[in-house]
């Protein structure tokens, strides 16, 4: 990839790209592998509870009483996880390049959003484990019953190989296919009103960054007093996670509005990272706390799902950035 590419208009392509060479098909077999085995054990344990089974469900836990948003909560993740498996296919299979770009583009972007925060957080929470800076059996044996321990490291280890596979069938796949929209540098500025967008999008991505750091070191303004009380080293690095998610979708956003010289892979991958990471995780947990809460569980407090709409506008802005880049390179 030459510097020279992004001074002259990009040369025409013909609507679908060339199939891969029999190489490169034989180099994605692994990852193609890894990520089917990897859905397995979440399917498993979703279609177990929705037939009824307790494996993974101690006694006296809340999930135990849970009503039909509960099963229907079970059928819907059972059902997106599922979807890994024709995504799959779609990055593999040669029909896959003559797929309407948003029927790709849509659920890939969903899978980054909520794998993302899982990939950076989960092996660091391992790592806070290790080292003995977890929560202590007392505090442990405090907490109300939900899952036995073995379910978490299952499912969230099976999350975080599903991301790293998919991420190494979907790199190749949109190079082939999608691989001038980032060829050469960012280039010219975008229009004003991108820009204005551009830097609502990085103030909501510091005050969410801000905060996720507060909450990371013990802050408990804007949370519930179970939220509070349920602070760890293990619960800080998720926040830590989370506000790296944001600070890098209001960063890319900027980066992609301003234009410039920097090589337009990096603030490309910081929006689409960041804005999918901020406005899934946002939905998905605004989401969750309107729904009715399992056991005696204490209400999300108002600050809270305000943060969770402040997460999705953010999300939203940057991705609106993303799509108006991309939609410019189209044009050029």
């Amino acid at each position: 990839m030459t510097t020279r590419a992004v001074h002259t208009k990009h040369a025409p392509q013909s609507s679908a790209p060339a199939p891969a060479p029999a190489g490169a098909r034989a180099g994605r077999r692994i990852p193609t592998a890894v990520a089917l085995v990897a859905t397995v054990p979440y399917l498993v344990l979703k279609a177990a509870w929705l037939a009824g089974s307790r494996i993974g469900i101690p006694d006296g836990s809340v999930l135990l009483e849970a009503g039909p948003f509960l099963t229907v909560a079970n059928a819907v993740t059972l059902a997106m996880d599922a979807c890994v498996i024709l995504l799959v296919l779609v990055l593999t299979r040669p029909w896959g390049l003559r797929t309407p770009a948003w029927m790709l583009t849509v659920p890939v972007f969903t899978a980054t959003g909520l794998l993302t925060p899982i990939l950076l957080g989960f092996p660091g929470q391992l790592l806070v484990r290790a080292l003995g800076f977890g929560a202590g059996p007392e505090a442990e044996a405090a907490r109300e019953p939900f899952l036995d321990s073995w379910v978490f490291i299952v499912v969230y280890t099976g999350f975080t190989v599903q991301g790293l596979a998919l991420a190494a069938l979907f790199v190749p796949y949109a190079r082939r296919r999608w691989g001038r929209r980032w060829q050469g540098v960012v280039g010219k500025r975008l229009p004003s009103p991108t820009g204005v967008v551009a830097a609502a999008a990085a103030s909501g991505a510091l005050v969410l960054g801000a905060l996720f750091l507060y909450w990371a070191f013990g802050g408990t303004a804007g949370l519930s007093t179970e939220q509070a009380g349920a602070h760890s080293a293990e619960a800080a690095v998720g926040s830590v996670a989370h506000a790296i998610c944001a600070l890098a979708a209001g960063a890319g956003a900027l980066l992609l509005a301003r234009g410039g010289a920097l090589r337009a892979r990096w603030p490309l991958g910081l929006a689409w990272v960041g804005a999918a990471a901020t406005l899934a995780w946002g939905a998905w947990m605004l989401i969750a706390s309107l729904g009715p809460q399992l056991g005696h569980g204490e209400e999300p407090s108002a600050a809270a799902q305000l943060i969770y709409a402040g997460q999705m506008v953010t999300g939203s802005l940057a991705t609106a950035v993303l799509a108006r880049f991309l939609m410019s390179r189209r044009e050029s």
